[in-house]
Order: C-alpha cells, then structure tokens, then sequence
C-alpha cells in the first residue's frame, strides 16, 4: 500500500499512447492495474476478508462498511479523525463532547421570541395581503377597459402582457410559466386565483400602474404620495419574506403605510375603511376561536393605548352605550366632536344609571369612594350631554335614559358592528375593569358570538329605563 502520510503533492503524468492523465504520489508512477509493479489503491467496491494478502488492510469489509487501518489516519479532509471509527451510516454520530442533547430544546423565552415574530410577522402579512388584492382590483378595472379583451377575449393574459410592453414581457411571462405549473399540479382550488394578474407581485404590481399611469390619472390623482407609500409597504413585504424581525416601529410603518394605500384607492370610503383596519385585521381573522371576541385588555387604560376611542366611534351612525357615569363618551371625547357627530346623523342612545336611584348609592358603597361623589359626577355628565342635544337642529338623534338596578356592565355598541363591553367589579371602577372588544360578523354565520347578547340586553333595559325630564 502506497505512503498515505506522505506530503509531496500529487504528480500528474501523461500516457502517450492514451492520450489520459494518471495521478501518483510522491512523484512515482500513476495508477496502473494490480500486478503492474506500481503503487496501487485498493479497489473500494472490492470485498475484503480476514486473512487477505498485506498490504489489502483497508477497504471494504464483508459487511459492505469501509474498514480503515488502525495505524494509518483517515485520507482526505477527514485526517484529524483518529480511533478505528466505522463510516457506514448505520448509526448517528456520538455527539460531541460536552454537548447535552437536552440543550435543543426551546426555552420559554425562545418561544416567547419565536411566537412574538410570528405575531408581528402574520399581521403584517394580513396588511401586505390586503393591499396586493386591492391593487389587483384597481388594475384590473382601470386597464381592461383599455387593453382587454380585444382579439382573444378567453385570453385573460393578453391585456396584462400588452400593458406591460415588451420591456416587461420577461417577467410577465414568467407569471404565465408559473401559472401553468400551477394548473397541472392542481395549486388552483379557486377559479378566481386562475388569472395572470394573480400571479404577479407587489413591485410587479406598481410597475405595471407606474407604466400606465395615464390610465390611472383621472381617478388617482397623487402619483408621489402613492409611490412613496407602497415603497414603505415594500419594506414589510420584504422583511416577512425573509423571515427576518419585525421591530414594533417597522411593523407600524408598515401598517400607516398599508392605511395610506388604502385611503388613496378607496378615495371617500378610505375613512371607513381606516376605522375598521384599525380595529385589528388579524385578530379578525383569528376571531373564531373566541366566538366574535377580537381584543382582550386588562383595564381601560391599555385598551386606550391600543384602540382610542375617537377611533371607535368618528364616523358612526349608530350609537347605543350603557352604563353608569359614561365616562369613555362624556368625558374622553371632545363636546364639539360630540356635536359634530350627531349633526352629521349619528343617533346616539345613552342608558345612565339614575344619579338619585338606590343602584347609585350601593355602587359608590362597592367602589369605595365618597358618599354622592359618583352620583354627582353622572349627573354632570347627563347635564353636558342635555347641552349638546340642545344646540342640534335634530335634538332627537340624543336620547337619554335612565335605569336603576345594579350596573352589570358597561356597553358601547357602535353600527351594530364593533362592542366595548366591560363588566362591573364590585370593588374596582369601571376605568380598573378588563375590557373586551367585539365584532357582530367577526365569529362568521355558524358561530352565534357574544355581541348579539349585549345587543338584545341592551334593548330589554333600554324598554324597561324612563326617561328623563
């Protein structure tokens, strides 16, 4: 067997009469076959059994595993390797010393980590999704009025590929290559996902509006402010793809930037459309699991800090809130904002509990505080929201009412579409209390939610409350 150890480099010769190089080592001759007199290595696919001639004392063994010479070292990148290891793949490696396998294992704060990206990573990704769906739909309609459907009215492809020009064709074409694959290993469940415009992306998306902006002039008018929002969405949409962190700035960039998107293509809807994104689009999603429960918070002050209610309510038609002093309507909302909310049409009913009742007095007992002081702070509130009935041309779009059995819990339902609810502590007020947001639909039609209860409890007290003078 030739000198494996030896550190002279390989020598490559050149047989004359074939024409093909063999390698040698320590300058001696190539390769030749067995009985040619030269240096040779052994056959790795021959078999190899004890008592074979000397010098054969590394090779295959009966068991088809490579047996390596007790005093030589492993060739190649494997040279530090010592003992009589056995490379045949039967068993893993021991692993190395000091390594405890138990250490593979997740701490509770990887999962926290690893649970917190996907949190961040998933609501983004709802915002990146509804703003790719959104610009498919603006595209659409503006552009195949202009290039579509034309000679092949079966050929959805056709007006995407003539929008683009021929400088665009590459990538256009390659939405139609993966489109097709996806047609034949049966990707497309939907047929709405078996159109050319599904399968281009974001940036592919914004080329093709910038390319025929002429078309989108009349209805967009801002070509900047919209180019420079859906360059802060790209920013999301590449962080998600490579699943890189999310920080909470990032991740709120991204959504006022998705929000601006939105706002410039739905044009006077984009308020609406504003509220209800902001009420939490992946929590919607999830909502099922918890019936129509959307956001739990542990007192008013943290769901304050995640949804103000000026959000809530600006815009609404519909206003039904119940409680005792209503302080969250009364006095975390401007009275000109409350004004201007029911001059535009808003119909707000409002359920006090009565400041003189029996119900007052025993709730001010449970929260502890000074005898009257509840009482007079509800009366302040009936008498500032008076004031506001009072300066508009319809003060009937105000009713007010009141009520006097032990307050169960606080209630805002708005358009009979988003709820606050939060229950009464016996010995906590109602800033201190947890509190819970609800959406009607967001439970889906075979799920009976909680925000219909709320809503039909409403409307037993508010037939069962008096009026006030």
């Amino acid at each position: 067997m030739a000198d494996r150890e030896s550190s002279s480099p390989p020598s490559t010769t050149e047989d004359s009469g074939e024409g093909t190089s063999t390698t040698g080592l320590d300058g001696g001759s190539g390769l030749g076959s067995a009985g040619d007199g030269g240096d040779t290595f052994p056959d790795p696919y021959a078999v190899y059994h004890d008592g074979d001639p000397a010098g054969g004392t590394a090779g295959l063994t009966d068991t088809g595993s490579f047996a390596l010479d007790p005093g030589g070292a492993l060739p190649g990148p494997r040279h530090a390797a010592a003992g009589t290891a056995v490379l045949d793949g039967s068993s893993p490696p021991d692993p190395l010393p000091g390594t405890d396998p138990a250490t593979l294992a997740w701490t509770e704060d990887d999962w926290a980590g690893a649970l917190l990206r996907a949190r961040r990573a998933g609501r983004a990704y709802v915002y990146l999704n509804l703003i790719e769906q959104r610009l498919r739909a603006v595209i659409a309609a503006v552009l195949i009025p202009v290039y579509g459907p034309g000679e092949h009215p079966h050929d959805d492809g056709a007006w995407v590929l003539a929008a683009a020009g021929n400088v665009q064709n590459e990538w256009v074409e390659r939405a139609e290559a993966v489109r097709e694959m996806s047609r034949r290993r049966g990707y497309i469940v939907d047929p709405a996902d078996d159109e050319l415009i599904a399968f281009l992306t974001l940036p592919q998306l914004r080329e093709l509006m910038v390319r025929n902006w002429w078309c989108f002039e009349p209805f967009l008018p801002d070509r900047r402010k919209l180019e420079r929002a859906l360059e802060e969405v790209e920013i999301g949409r590449h962080i998600v793809a490579r699943n890189r962190v999310l920080s909470p700035d990032v991740l709120a960039q991204v959504e006022r930037a998705c929000l601006r998107v939105l706002a410039i293509l739905d044009g006077p809807l984009a308020d609406q459309g504003d509220r209800r994104l902001g009420l939490d689009a992946v929590e919607e999603l999830f909502a099922g699991r918890y019936a129509d429960v959307v956001g739990v918070f542990q007192d008013r002050a943290a769901l304050q800090r995640r949804l103000p209610f000026a959000d809530l309510v600006d815009g609404a038609r519909g206003i039904d809130a119940m409680g005792v002093s209503l302080n969250l309507l009364c006095q975390n909302y401007s009275g000109r904002d409350l004004a201007r909310l029911g001059a535009s049409g808003c119909e707000l009913r409002l359920l006090f509990l009565n400041p003189a009742g029996d119900a007052m007095k025993q709730r001010e007992r449970d929260e502890g505080i000074k005898k009257g002081l509840l009482s007079r702070m509800t009366t302040l509130n009936i008498l500032h929201m008076r004031r506001i009935r009072s300066k508009l041309r319809e003060p009937r779009r105000i009713e007010i009412r009141l009520y006097d059995e032990a307050p169960r819990f606080g209630a805002y339902l708005v358009d009979g579409d988003v709820g606050l609810i939060q229950p009464y502590l016996r010995h906590a007020r109602g800033v201190e209390s947890p509190a819970f947001v609800l959406r009607a639909d967001a439970a889906g039609g075979s799920v009976r939610g909680l925000y219909p209860l709320f809503q039909e409890e409403f409307e037993q007290q508010w037939a069962d409350s008096k009026r006030t003078s």
